[in-house]
């Protein structure tokens, strides 16, 4: 049998890389080890021998990032020699207008909010188009979760990560579950416990529980009058309006507040340390979701591996058991622990029907002029 020439073999090769039978690295070596044999050079070596040697990544930092690079950046360095290089940010507006005036590879991958921010990276041109046959455990990804980001893009730029709720966390030495069933979202503006009250300093989830609070649909506002009287009448009740996960257990394990709306994740934490809180999500609490955006310009190859690895089922379990939220993998496809299963906003069903998303465009439409309205009442208007 004729000897197979080394273009012919580096085709081949480059053939099973593209089909998905051969790992980046595996192609790598043995291409770069065939062609440098051979002093040859093709149209992809260079494209491919320039792999980028590190990704970088912006998440919210605290317990939640230092559970993705203990159990997901760490082991994927290990595996691939690809380092993580790590930044963080407190709003996630913060680091779109930073993403607005860099230039395209600066950043990378964003450990986003959902759908509502995914639309303004969209609308501001930054979005990737991810080719997800690099990705192939997004096939065990919740449908519900990746059908509202296609519906903005058809090609996805993220991928779905983890979820959770914004519900009522309350002090069960002050409020018992039975009162915290019965009043829902209206503790927040009981002044039976004024000076006792928390929330977060955030517009959306401001808006949201006083439209609960007022018995409307947080998707379909008719009377926003009533929302802002709401949101003061919960202001001026309120000890504090907390700005970081950090704060919210704070306040919440020193007794400083004894009812706040809160993130599910922060709350299972404060439960595993002992401390005497409980969690409720009303009807309509808010949930969401986070993804793994990248961003136009970066290494897509790169990027798409490290998505692919944090996919994977143990990694996958492994952060969500650190950081306290469910992953975005379908309970009915992928054996999931029991400490996963007895997270607050956990749906075992992986129909996601109990959890109510905000609508996106609707959102989008309403968050200038809304924004603006509550930055005037949170600094006492």
């Amino acid at each position: 049998m004729m000897k197979l020439s080394t273009t012919k073999r580096l085709e081949r090769l480059h053939d099973r890389y593209t089909n998905g039978d051969l790992s980046r690295r595996t192609f790598l070596t043995l291409t770069a080890a065939a062609a440098a044999s051979a002093g040859l050079s093709t149209p992809w070596m260079g494209r491919a021998l320039a792999a980028a040697k590190e990704v970088r990544f912006d998440g919210w930092g605290g317990v939640v990032q230092e559970a993705i690079d203990k159990y997901a950046f760490q082991p994927y360095t290990a595996k691939t020699g690809v380092g993580v290089v790590q930044g963080t940010f407190g709003d996630e507006n913060e680091i779109i207008t930073k993403i607005k005036t860099s230039k395209p590879g600066d950043f990378q991958i964003v450990h986003s909010s959902g759908v509502n921010y995914y639309i303004k990276y969209v609308n501001a041109g930054v979005n990737s188009e991810i080719n997800e046959a690099n990705i192939p455990n997004l096939a065990n990804v919740l449908q519900p979760m990746i059908e509202p980001f296609r519906k903005l893009t058809p090609k996805l730029s993220a991928v779905p990560y983890d979820y959770g709720t914004t519900g009522l966390a309350y002090n069960t030495t002050v409020i018992s579950p039975e009162e915290a069933k019965e009043k829902g979202a209206a503790l927040l503006s009981d002044k039976k416990y004024a000076g006792k009250i928390g929330g977060y300093a955030d517009m959306t989830t401001r808006v949201w529980y006083a439209a609960l609070d007022t018995g409307q649909d947080p998707n379909n506002i008719k009377d926003m009058e009533a929302i802002w009287a709401k949101v003061r009448e919960t202001r001026d009740l309120a000890k504090k309006f907390w700005s970081s996960g950090a704060e919210l257990m704070d306040l919440l394990s020193k007794g400083e507040i004894v009812v706040t709306d809160g993130w599910s994740g922060r709350i299972a934490a404060l439960q595993q340390q002992g401390h005497p809180i409980g969690y409720l999500d009303p009807t309509g609490s808010y949930a969401w979701m986070e993804d793994m955006l990248i961003l136009k310009g970066s290494p897509m190859a790169e990027c798409e591996e490290l998505i692919n690895f944090m996919l994977e089922t143990d990694t996958s379990i492994a952060v969500a058991e650190g950081q306290n939220y469910p992953p975005s993998l379908d309970p009915t496809k992928v054996e999931l622990t029991d400490k996963i299963k007895a997270l607050p906003a956990f749906d075992p069903t992986g129909a996601m029907k109990s959890l109510t998303f905000a609508d996106p465009v609707y959102w989008a439409d309403n968050e200038d002029a809304w924004t603006k309205q509550w930055d005037r009442i949170s600094k006492g208007a």
